[in-house]
C-alpha cells in the first residue's frame, strides 16, 4: 500500500489522494509532471521531489521517513512493505503509573519468533534484540510502553512506530487492548479477565511468594498481548484497504497463531482474583 500512498507528501490529504487514484495515478510510478488533475505547479514540484525521496527511502529500508510524515492513524500504510523487519512489543510493570514503577517483563514477537525478558534475569537483552528491527507495533505504546522502555534503559527507540491505538480508533474501536480484541473477535480463553492491573498482582505474587506459576501466567499473558497485536495489525490493515481502490489486490491473509510457551495457572489466577476483589480493603493490592 505504501507505493500507492500520497498522504505523506506535504499538502496532500485524503481528498487529493483519492482524486489522484480516480485519475489513474494509482502509485508513485504513475505520477508525472503532466498530471491531469488541477494542482498548482508548486504542489506538482513538491510531489515530484517527495516521490523521488520515497522511492529512495523505500529502497534503503527506511520506514522512519514515512512514519515521520504520516499522521499516526495512517501509519498502517507502512506495514506490508516493512513487515519482515517488524516487532510487536508489550511491557508489564510493577504498577500502572509512569513514575515510581519498574518494568517486570517484556514480550517481543516478530511473526515467527517469540522472545521474553524478565526483571532480574535477562531484561537488559531486550535492547540488543530490538535493534534488529526497523518497525515496532504496540497498543498505546506511544504514551506507555516506549516512554517506560526509554526511561528504564536510558536510550531512545528510533524505530518507526505503529501504535494500533490510533489506527483502531480511526476505525471506530476505542478503549483498552482487551476491549478492542473482543470487539474484533479475538478470544483470550483462560486469560479472559486478566488485565494490566492483574499483571501487577501476578508479579507481586511471584516475588513475594516465590510462585513460579505466577511468573509463567504473567508471561503467558504478556506474550499473548504481542501475538494478538499481529492479528489486530493485519485486521486493521485489511479494513483500511477495503476503503481504497486496492481491496482486490492488497488484502493480507490472517497470520497463523504460534504456540505460546507458557500456560496460565488457573489456581493462581483464581486465588489472586479472590484475594484482590474480595478483600475488605481492596486498595491494599494497589499499593
Amino acid at each position: 500500500m505504501l507505493k500507492n500512498s500520497f498522504q505523506h507528501i506535504p499538502g496532500i490529504g485524503e481528498k487529493t489522494e483519492r482524486q489522484l487514484w480516480n485519475s489513474g495515478i494509482k502509485d508513485w510510478s504513475c505520477f508525472s509532471k503532466t498530471v491531469q488533475i488541477k494542482l498548482s505547479s508548486k504542489r506538482i514540484e513538491t510531489m515530484t521531489d517527495y516521490i523521488e525521496g520515497s522511492k529512495k527511502n523505500l529502497q534503503m529500508n527506511n520506514p522512519g521517513f514515512f512514519s515521520a510524515l504520516l499522521p499516526a492513524a495512517q501509519h498502517w500504510r507502512i506495514f506490508s512493505e516493512f513487515r519482515s523487519s517488524t516487532a510487536y512489543i508489550d511491557i508489564e510493570t510493577t504498577g500502572l503509573e509512569m513514575w515510581g514503577c519498574e518494568i517486570t517483563t517484556i514480550a517481543l514477537y516478530d511473526g515467527s519468533s517469540i522472545k521474553y525478558y524478565v526483571k532480574g534475569q535477562n531484561l537488559d537483552d531486550f535492547i540488543d534484540d530490538i535493534e534488529k528491527y526497523n518497525v515496532i507495533v504496540t497498543y498505546n505504546g506511544k504514551t506507555f510502553d516506549v516512554p517506560f522502555i526509554e526511561n528504564h534503559f536510558r536510550t531512545k527507540l528510533n524505530h518507526a512506530h505503529i501504535d494500533l491505538r490510533y489506527v483502531l480508533k480511526a476505525l471506530g474501536y476505542s478503549g483498552g487492548l482487551k476491549k478492542c480484541e473482543k470487539a474484533m473477535g479475538i478470544d483470550r480463553g483462560d486469560l479472559d479477565g486478566v488485565d494490566g492491573y492483574f499483571a501487577v498482582l501476578l508479579w507481586r505474587d511471584y516475588r513475594q511468594n516465590q510462585n513460579e506459576k505466577a511468573l509463567e501466567t504473567l508471561l503467558a499473558y504478556n506474550i499473548e498481548d504481542v501475538v494478538n497485536l499481529e492479528s489486530l495489525m493485519v485486521m486493521a490493515y485489511n479494513m483500511r484497504i477495503e476503503t481504497t481502490p486496492f481491496s482486490d489486490t492488497h488484502q493480507l491473509p490472517m497470520p497463523q497463531v504460534p504456540k505460546i510457551p507458557f500456560k496460565p495457572d488457573s489456581e493462581t489466577v483464581n486465588r489472586i482474583r479472590h484475594q484482590a476483589f474480595s478483600s475488605p480493603d481492596p486498595y491494599q493490592y494497589r499499593r
